[in-house]
Order: structure tokens, then C-alpha cells, then sequence
């Protein structure tokens, strides 16, 4: 276990070649989650009342280990699809006879079936009986009076090492409620799949929102828990609280092991290629072009009905499914790209949005400005693009925030 105090010093791995990272298959030293190594936890448990951040990645693998050629797979299973394989976080503890007394969801929601920015409503989980609170929508942040039974908080959630992916925003309202209540958070990490590089836009603080709450790159090279070391130690919590926190860290890992994804993360990034393409496209989810929700390749392709269709011919049309209840374009033809075979070189990259800007017929169509500048974090990007800065020149801008930001990041480093 690593607490709050301890930390480790480690290289920067932004640099490491992308094809060293896929190549790194570690035969004699398999993955073990946080949540797998029960007998780090189970003792800070027993007599306790316990509240879990869980959602439909919070699982606990039957293998214990898992294998490299297991989890080196091209393409996600579904989160309903071989189950047979893990045991849900919360089903497991009530089996050991561990006190839990409710589970709050993040964005997407316990089971991991809201649309994104979906309200999700609190409920009462059908499995087990338990109370569901949401932490998203009005109340994102657990309540006092949401706290006064517990006596310790379990935080497991797959993150994906993106700034506006929302559970690092849902983690550090979690953190700051348990520092207030003064009761422990114990975090079960698990592996970033982005964690081998830092890139991106810094975020100007004041453009703070639930898409992006610190000072940080888009991509920021770190494993939820060792964010909230990050959180603790740069003290970003209200008042300057400091969460007492206890870290199961993953046994085996560096920041340059590929980690293929065995549950879906949340209902529209399917597969490892959208996971890798989601720094770069989700950025679109600040203009008015589709980024592939309303398909079975999110994040994978976009397109939108006024991209110039003699330069970008490929065509698709969202409509409602899994995860995707009202798409942008929805039943509208969108011409774009296809990118669900594109090779990705371990980095987040502009010529899409760059490229779909340009090809844009009317061009106050293409930005949401507001929604835009919550994800990018800065007003910059915006008026960089529409000046018709080349990524090269656009990229330099944001050196010297990744320099500082990495001198930062060092210090709060739990892996290699």
C-alpha cells in the first residue's frame, strides 16, 4: 500500500518510442489490479461502514493476474460480455461480509449505460438493495449528510488519462467531501492506457469546469491514484484540505506497459482505438461535427453534414443507440473520415479537427465556443484554429506549460 506520505521519484516516459510500448509483453510479471489485492484492504475494512465510487469497471478478475496475451486484444469486450471472468467490486465485499452501506456512481452511472452529461438519477441497485447515489448531475460532490454513516470510502474507476474524461473531476469532489468528514478514501488503482505520454493544451484556470478542474495537460500521464497525490500535494482542495488517503497500487506496472482495456470505460469509447483516438477526437465534442457517437465507432470517425463532401467522402449516418440517445446529426447524412484503422503514434494530434475546420463549407457552424473552451481549456485553441495556425506552430505554444507541468508531475509518480 502506498498512503498519502510516500511517494516516488521516476523518469519521465513521455518520450519512449509508441512501438517500444507495444512490443513490451512482460511474461514473468503479470498486472494485478488494486481492487484483486484483497489482502492489502480487506483489514482496513472489517468493522468498518464502507461507501464505494464504483461503476461497471469496478471489478475484481477471477484470474487474479492478468495475462498480457489476455488483455493484448485488438478490440474491447463489451461490459456485458464475459462476465464470467471478474465479479463486480460491490457484489465481492458484501459476499466477504464487508458493511457497505451505499455506492455512488459517476458520469455513465453505476452499470455504465448513461449517455454522456446524462443526468443520472439516484436509485436503488436491483442486485443488491443498496442505495445508488449519483455524482452527476446536481450533486457531484457526496453530501455531509451522505457521510455521516461511513467510516471509510473505496474509490475504484477505471480512468483513461484524458483531463475531460470526468471521473478525475468526480475523484477530486470525492476527495475533498472525505477530507471535511475526516474519514480515509482508499483508492484501488488501476493501469492509464494513456499513461506512456503528456501532450496536449494546459488548462487556464480560469476555464475551470467539471471537464477540466487543474492546471493540467489534456493528456496528463497518470494513474487515478497517483492524480490524487497530485490533488493532496498541490493542494487543490477547498481550504486547502488534505484527503488522508491510502493507495492499493497495481502490482507490475510501468507507465510504458500497454494495458488493453477489459470492460468498456463507458458506453461510447468500445474498443482500444478509440481509446488511443479520444484525446485527439474528443475534442469535437466542443463543435457541432459527430465524433462517431450514434454508430458502432465512436471515436473512430467524424463527420458532419456541412464538411465539404468532394474532399472527405466518406459518409455515415448517426442514429439513437447504446449510449447515444440523441447523436449530433442524428438521421443526417455526415461526410468525414474513417479512422478505425489508423495507426496511433503514442500522441494527441490536431489534424483532424485542423483538417475538418478547413473543410467546413460554413464555418460558423463549426464551433461550440463555450463547450469548445471547457475542453481544450484555454480560449487559445479556438482562435488558433481559425487563424490557420499549423499543429507544428499550435504545438510549440504549449511547451513550456508541459515542461513546468512535468516537473510537477515527477514528484507525485507511483510507477516507472
Amino acid at each position: 500500500m502506498i498512503s498519502c506520505g510516500s511517494k516516488s521519484r521516476s523518469k519521465d516516459s513521455s518520450s519512449t518510442n509508441h512501438n517500444e510500448i507495444l512490443n513490451q509483453v512482460q511474461d514473468d510479471k503479470k498486472i494485478i489490479v488494486g481492487a484483486n489485492q484483497t489482502e492489502n484492504y480487506l483489514p482496513l475494512l472489517k468493522g468498518k461502514r464502507v461507501g464505494v465510487v464504483a461503476n461497471q469497471t469496478s471489478v475484481i478478475f477471477k484470474n487474479e493476474a492478468l495475462d498480457n496475451e489476455q488483455i493484448a486484444k485488438p478490440r474491447l469486450r463489451s461490459v456485458q460480455a464475459r462476465n464470467d471472468e471478474y465479479t463486480h467490486l460491490v457484489d465481492s465485499l458484501m459476499a466477504l461480509n464487508i458493511n457497505i452501506k451505499k455506492v455512488f456512481a459517476p458520469e455513465h452511472g453505476f452499470r455504465g449505460t448513461a449517455d454522456a452529461g446524462e443526468h443520472v438519477k439516484d436509485d436503488i441497485d436491483t442486485k443488491t438493495n443498496l442505495p445508488l447515489i449519483s455524482l452527476h448531475g446536481k450533486n457531484r460532490k457526496p453530501s455531509k449528510q451522505q457521510l455521516e454513516d461511513l467510516d471509510v470510502m473505496i474509490f475504484d474507476i477505471q480512468d483513461v488519462g484524458v483531463r475531460f474524461y470526468t471521473y478525475i473531476s468526480t475523484l477530486h469532489y470525492v476527495m475533498e467531501a472525505c477530507a471535511e468528514a475526516e474519514i480515509p478514501l482508499i483508492i484501488f488503482d488501476r493501469p492509464n492506457p494513456n499513461g506512456h505520454y503528456i501532450d496536449g493544451p494546459t488548462l487556464e484556470i480560469e476555464n475551470k469546469s467539471f471537464l477540466g478542474m487543474h492546471p493540467i495537460p489534456l493528456v496528463h500521464g497518470m494513474t487515478i491514484g497517483e492524480y490524487a497525490h497530485m490533488i493532496n500535494g498541490e493542494k487543490w482542495l477547498e481550504n486547502d484540505l488534505k484527503c488522508n488517503i491510502v493507495i492499493i497500487p497495481v502490482k507490475h506496472y510501468t507507465h510504458n506497459t500497454f494495458y488493453s482495456l477489459p470492460i468498456r470505460p463507458s458506453p461510447n469509447l468500445p474498443n482500444d482505438q478509440s481509446i488511443k483516438l479520444y484525446p485527439s477526437l474528443g475534442l469535437f465534442e466542443g463543435t457541432n461535427v459527430n465524433a462517431g457517437r450514434g454508430t458502432e465507432f465512436q471515436f473512430q470517425r467524424y463527420g458532419a453534414p456541412f464538411l465539404d463532401k468532394e474532399n472527405l467522402k466518406f459518409t455515415y449516418t448517426p442514429v439513437t443507440n447504446f449510449g447515444a440517445k440523441i447523436p449530433k446529426h442524428k438521421n443526417e447524412l455526415c461526410y468525414g473520415e474513417d479512422l478505425k484503422d489508423e495507426e496511433i503514434k503514442g500522441i494527441m494530434t490536431l489534424k483532424w479537427i485542423i483538417k475538418a475546420y478547413k473543410n467546413t463549407t460554413d464555418k460558423s457552424l463549426f464551433f461550440l465556443t463555450s463547450g469548445f473552451t471547457k475542453h481544450a481549456g484555454t480560449e487559445k485553441l479556438q482562435k488558433q484554429i481559425e487563424a490557420g495556425l499549423s499543429e507544428e506552430v499550435i504545438k510549440e505554444t504549449w511547451q513550456s506549460d508541459l515542461i513546468a507541468f512535468k516537473r510537477i508531475r515527477v514528484k507525485y509518480l507511483i510507477y516507472d
